[in-house]
């Protein structure tokens, strides 16, 4: 460019960490980079299936990695293959295009597929990676539409493949730290909470503001973050969202998407949450208060570093590559031939898709959408 008890959260990510943590309590997989971690066995074989710019943050986290390699490479572009083949010493018989792509089948020295191109294309290639008897992970949103997300779902569970979506903070220690204050009630019930993510887009030419490949604005680009927060601090799904779109600093460049939008969610317990995902202003937080205190993190849903505080004191965490904490926490239960956890399934991915078109349903129509 961090469930429920203590116990099951250690024993599951391995995170639940105190606000003066030590690397030492960290588990291998999620290790600050420069640590010194032993791992002899075989690697999971990951080709990456588009090579933009995040493509090259998780080439990073991959490289960083102790479960996995990058071992292939899906790309349109002939002069991107030449040079990642050059920089990653990737076999000439692993770089695939968009054409040949199905012949990966044969292929037995990729294990994985890492889907990292725009939404619009996410479903295509998980369903062909699926029949190419690929396990597949997909970069969020799951896909443009909960349709969508129903048909990848079912095409992986019929060709006996594991389907992840690329939720790396399930694996950053200071949002799996807020997940573990707001779940365990550490400062009592959680009554509001805020969360926030936006950035000023530079290049009205992006495919992001494109909404046939997208899908939507900043919602469907970081907006799941916020989304997904509210939900892992909550331990709860929401019952229901109102939402409203604010205007553009230049109306010209979103004439497909909307520059930025608002919604609130209400979950069972009573507890609020106030979202806004924006290509208009530079924000990146996330507070809840409690019965008896309070916990946030501003950076807080980024690429960090991030920084986080609560009512008694700073959150202090060793800062990790989040990609390759991300792809250990996953590589290591695939070789294991383990199921991958709920938290990060298509499953998830799609109950974030069914929320996401619940706002723009309200934020469309002024009214308040109920989501059970």
């Amino acid at each position: 460019m961090k469930y429920f008890s203590r116990r099951k959260f250690l024993t599951d990510l391995g995170i639940g960490l105190g606000a003066s943590a030590a690397v030492t309590t960290l588990p291998s997989f999620i290790m600050p980079s420069g640590s010194v971690r032993q791992y002899d066995g075989k690697k999971l074989n990951i080709a990456l299936c588009g090579l933009g710019i995040y493509a090259g943050h998780l080439a990073n986290g991959l490289t960083d990695s102790v479960y996995c390699r990058l071992a292939g490479i899906v790309t349109g572009t002939p002069a991107k293959a030449e040079k990642w083949k050059a920089q990653y010493n990737i076999p000439a018989a692993n770089i695939y295009n968009y054409q040949n792509f199905d012949e990966i089948a044969g292929n037995k020295d990729i294990d994985l597929v890492y889907i990292v191109l725009p939404n619009s294309m996410h479903k295509e290639y998980v369903l062909r990676a699926a029949k190419a008897g690929k396990h597949v992970i997909t970069e969020k949103p799951m896909a443009t539409s909960a349709k969508d997300c129903e048909a990848m779902i079912k095409a992986c569970a019929e060709a006996h493949v594991q389907l992840a979506v690329g939720y790396r903070l399930h694996y950053e220690p200071y949002n799996m730290e807020m997940k573990r204050l707001g779940q365990e009630k550490v400062f009592g019930q959680v009554r509001l909470m805020e969360t926030s993510l936006g950035y000023k887009v530079d290049d009205p030419k992006q495919w992001r503001l494109r909404k046939a490949m997208s899908g939507g604005g900043p919602l469907m680009n970081i907006g799941i973050y916020c989304l997904q927060a509210s939900r892992y601090i909550m331990g709860e799904e929401p019952v229901a969202v109102t939402a409203q779109f604010n205007p553009p600093f230049d109306k010209s460049w979103f004439t497909e998407v909307e520059a930025s939008i608002t919604w609130q969610l209400g979950f069972p317990s009573g507890a609020v949450c106030n979202s806004t995902s924006s290509y208009n202003a530079n924000i990146d937080r996330l507070y809840a208060s409690a019965e008896n205190g309070f916990f946030e993190l501003a950076p807080a849903i980024s690429y960090g570093p991030f920084k986080g505080r609560t009512s008694k004191g700073e959150l202090n965490f060793p800062e990790i590559n989040q990609q390759a904490a991300q792809m250990d926490g996953i590589g290591k239960l695939l070789l294991a031939n383990q199921p991958l956890p709920s938290h990060i399934s298509g499953e998830e991915g799609l109950k974030d898709l069914r929320i996401m078109e619940a706002i723009y349903a309200s934020a469309n129509t002024g009214k308040k959408i109920s989501l059970v």
